[in-house]
């Protein structure tokens, strides 16, 4: 697993690159891939990282594990590559993008544009065996997204934190500082629980409101280009 992608965070993140039990999660996960279907694809697991740098992060929308089925988990939570069909999950955060900011659904599932514009989209555990959800929970993948969320908290700038999930919400604990932050919860968009409390929730217009009141662009969530 490559870091040297990952620009600021590997100060951020040096004590966990470089204790031993990232060392082991590596060798597991690279093992686990000689034998199964393990995704994201080699080398996606931190481009969550990689394409939101410390400096720049202005949300963190934070999931479960990458999706499981094929050709859709890419290392950003909740995307897809465009010419993939929308799963589910995907399908419903669109339907309460369009019903909090009348933002129609996008032709593609391909989220790139957000963390470009410094969403956070990462899960609290970054690899998944096809078709078992969940199934690296236990692996270690939970300290190293416990330090990027503290590492996240400690910026300076304003950062709305959206944990969607149970999975996701028990990080709660770990956003509280003296810098401006928003903390969102919600059920997961999963079918499963999206009608418990995801849809209606209006995330995307209460980070927009928390990011002008304090002095900073809302983001642009249109992804029709």
């Amino acid at each position: 697993m490559n870091t040297e992608t990952l620009g600021a965070w590997r100060e951020f993140l040096a004590q966990e690159l470089t204790a031993p039990y990232f060392e082991a999660l590596c060798a597991r996960v690279d093992a686990a891939r000689q034998e199964k279907e393990i995704y994201p694809p080699a080398g996606r697991e931190l481009f969550a990282l990689e394409k939101t740098q410390p400096q720049a992060v202005r949300a963190v929308i934070l999931g479960q594990d990458p999706y499981h089925e094929p050709k859709q988990a890419m290392g950003l939570a909740f995307s897809v590559t465009k010419g993939t069909a929308l799963p589910p999950s995907l399908r419903n955060i669109y339907q309460e993008l369009q019903d909090d900011l009348g933002i129609p659904p996008a032709p593609h599932g391909d989220l790139t544009a957000w963390a470009e514009q410094g969403v956070l989209l990462l899960n609290t555990v970054l690899t998944v065996e096809r078709g078992k959800a969940n199934s690296h929970a236990a692996w270690g993948w939970q300290r190293l997204s416990d330090a990027v969320i503290s590492a996240t908290n400690a910026l300076q700038q304003p950062i709305a934190f959206v944990l969607w999930g149970a999975q996701a919400q028990k990080k709660a604990a770990l956003v509280q500082t003296q810098a401006p932050r928003l903390l969102l919860s919600a059920p997961h968009p999963s079918p499963l629980s999206s009608y418990r409390g995801f849809f209606g929730s209006k995330p995307f217009s209460q980070i927009n409101a928390f990011l002008q009141e304090n002095g900073e662009p809302p983001i642009n969530w249109s992804l029709a280009r």
